[in-house]
């Protein structure tokens, strides 16, 4: 916050010269007081503007979470065979979005043993023989019964590349 302090402050001033032959000069002292004011700030929107913005920025922040799903990389950075994350926790109905990141080809297969009952393996998982073949191919699928679902990758399982998602 600024600060305003006031002082008196003397201004010399100079009345001007005589048109007769003498030189002479006068000068006077003028006192000159600053006063404070304090800044005036005004507020142009209303509340019911405020409010608009606040529930439009809401609104828009959850449009965002739906459009987003939850992204699980195929493969680490530096190649390892491994899901990242490992482990994930989505709500029921979330898309979940499996990338292609390194040491492709790979797959998503869920295993049918490890999974809520009722749920049919083979309508959430691709094909054995399906696979992403290059950086940035993408698989997705939506979740809907609670529980855990363990999956893996067909080329990768005996490299121990498996991983579980939550559903709540």
């Amino acid at each position: 916050m600024a600060t305003i302090s006031s002082s008196a402050v003397a201004i010399p001033s100079f009345t001007g010269l005589k048109p007769t032959g003498a030189i002479t000069s006068r000068a006077t002292t003028t006192a000159v007081k600053l006063i404070p004011t304090t800044p005036k700030i005004s507020v142009k929107a209303s509340l019911k503007d405020a409010a608009i913005a606040t529930v439009a920025i809401a609104a828009s922040a959850l449009l965002a979470s739906n459009a987003l799903a939850a992204e699980i990389l195929l493969g680490d950075d530096d190649g390892g065979l491994i899901f990242v994350p490992s482990s994930l926790t989505v709500a029921s109905g979330e898309k979940i979005v499996f990338k292609n990141n390194k040491a492709f080809p790979h797959n998503v297969v869920f295993d049918e043993d490890e999974i809520p009952a009722g749920v049919d393996a083979s309508k959430i998982s691709m094909s054995e023989e399906d696979l992403l073949n290059g950086p940035g191919d993408t698989y997705t699928v939506t979740l809907t019964e609670k529980g855990t679902y363990s999956y893996y990758c067909s080329p990768h399982q005996g490299a121990g590349m498996a991983g579980k998602i939550t559903v709540n």
